[in-house]
């Protein structure tokens, strides 16, 4: 059977994705490879949150289709985001390009590959010329949201995505992901719960949900049960798995967070004491032309009963500089808030027009030398902040899951702690997919280093 290569660009929800289209692609025969010049399909799985994530999967696809000289039956195909939001021009402007498939039809990738593969292969065996033929499917499907739940497991892998809904209904004005991955759908808790039970039962310790907005969890299926929303109903259904040691969720809105939510963060020992909560401006101007429905006092408030909720709770976020009409004052605002919380860590974004959005016609739209300085100066006061975090940690004893080789130096392991951050250490193969307390010796800022001495 054919050969793939299959990468992604993007979220944690396009890893799943692409976990799940894997998973289909080997249940047909077909091998994945990680080496594209030895593949005879090339899938890209996309993102359109900023331009950049678009124009590398477009300029990477123009670097691969060079391999059409010594195989011209290769199939190009683009998945995801960008697949959704630009459809059947991909086909049309990039030569070459067979299969266009939205965030709705993963589940039919496979099906669709197999059906271009025989395609070209018939008119090999016939010596005919190719004829164009390819696939563009970027329709709505009723209970998409169902079709991403099988898992491809790595020897060891003690962690795992669970896809727990899709789409979102906010329309932040700066956003794509609306008419990318459609309306809010959820699942049932009792299937996400059976997914979760397979998964522990191939030796997984820890999983993080996902979702758009991942805290808005079934708020149009199902109902509120002892004051608690459904993404809690959940929360719990999923902590009591027997022999599952390790809860996270990603990513949420700071709306989501109700009183039933911060408190379950107290009460639930598996929920890890990490939240990556979007900030994405401190200037309550800017908050309400993004459309993000709280304020900067609000959002600080929310951080603070997070924290008494859970003392050890780290907490990271997602920034945008230069958001249309951000003046110096705005950015002043932001800048304070982020000292002002303390974040672990940020990622810190320079405001790219997307199509179809409010914000991309907005008047007032900086230039990029602008958003550049101010996304510059604001990386110094995130760094100095993910420093200082981790360097309270030094001579401490951590808790940390052991994922496996470190990307950077397959002779030493990599595990999280906690609040998620990356520790290093020294161990053999025994220490993979076990949870265990290392001691902290140093740490370079975002990056900490444990002693092997206490690993046994």
């Amino acid at each position: 059977m054919p050969k793939v290569f299959l990468k992604t660009y993007g979220c944690q929800m396009n890893e799943r994705d692409s976990e799940q289209v894997t998973r289909d692609l080997i249940a047909r025969g077909y091998e994945m490879v990680e080496d594209e010049s030895h593949a005879d399909v090339v899938l890209l799985n996309t993102c359109s949150v900023r331009d950049m994530a678009e124009q590398k999967a477009i300029g990477k696809m123009g670097m691969l289709s060079r391999l059409r000289t010594h195989k011209p039956e290769i199939v190009f195909g683009f998945l995801g985001c960008m697949a959704q939001s630009r459809g059947e021009e991909l086909v049309r402007d990039i030569p070459g390009v067979d299969l266009v498939v939205g965030t709705q039809k993963f589940h039919r990738v496979a099906e669709y590959v197999h059906q271009i593969v025989e395609h070209k292969a018939r008119l090999r065996d016939q010596l005919m010329d190719d004829a164009r033929f390819s696939i563009v499917d970027v329709d709505e499907e009723p209970g998409s949201q169902e079709t991403i739940r099988e898992h491809v497991l790595d020897a060891g892998q003690a962690s795992a995505f669970v896809s727990i809904m899709q789409g979102c209904n906010m329309h932040c004005t700066f956003c794509i992901v609306p008419s990318t991955r459609g309306a809010e759908r959820s699942r049932a808790i009792a299937e996400i719960v059976a997914e979760v039970e397979g998964l522990v039962a191939r030796g997984v310790k820890e999983v993080t949900l996902l979702g758009q907005i991942v805290n808005l969890f079934g708020r149009h299926e199902f109902p509120k049960v002892d004051g608690k929303s459904p993404f809690v109903q959940l929360l719990d259904a999923v902590h009591a798995v027997e022999g599952l040691r390790r809860l996270r969720f990603t990513s949420p809105h700071p709306i989501g967070f109700r009183e039933d939510l911060v408190e379950a963060f107290a009460r639930l020992p598996k929920l890890m004491p990490h939240v990556h909560l979007p900030l994405q401006s401190g200037s309550d101007r800017l908050l309400k032309a993004m459309h993000r429905g709280y304020t900067a006092a609000k959002y600080f408030a929310l951080t603070e009963a997070l924290r008494r909720a859970r003392p050890d709770l780290a907490i990271t976020t997602d920034i945008i500089v230069g958001f249309p009409g951000e003046t110096e004052e705005d950015y002043a605002a932001t800048r304070e808030l982020v000292e002002r919380v303390g974040f672990d860590n940020a990622f810190v974004f320079r405001y790219s027009p997307r199509r179809d959005t409010p914000a991309a016609t907005m008047p007032d739209q900086l230039s990029e030398e602008v958003k550049e300085a101010r996304n510059q100066d604001l990386l110094k006061v995130v760094d100095a902040l993910a420093k200082a975090k981790s360097a309270e940690l030094v001579g401490k004893r951590v808790e940390i899951l052991c994922e496996g080789a470190s990307k950077r130096n397959t002779e030493r392991l990599t595990g999280r702690t906690p609040g998620n951050k990356v520790v290093i250490i020294e161990g053999g193969d025994r220490h993979v997919g076990q949870v265990f307390e290392v001691e902290i010796t140093r740490s370079t800022g975002f990056t900490l280093y444990g002693d092997p001495a206490i690993l046994g």
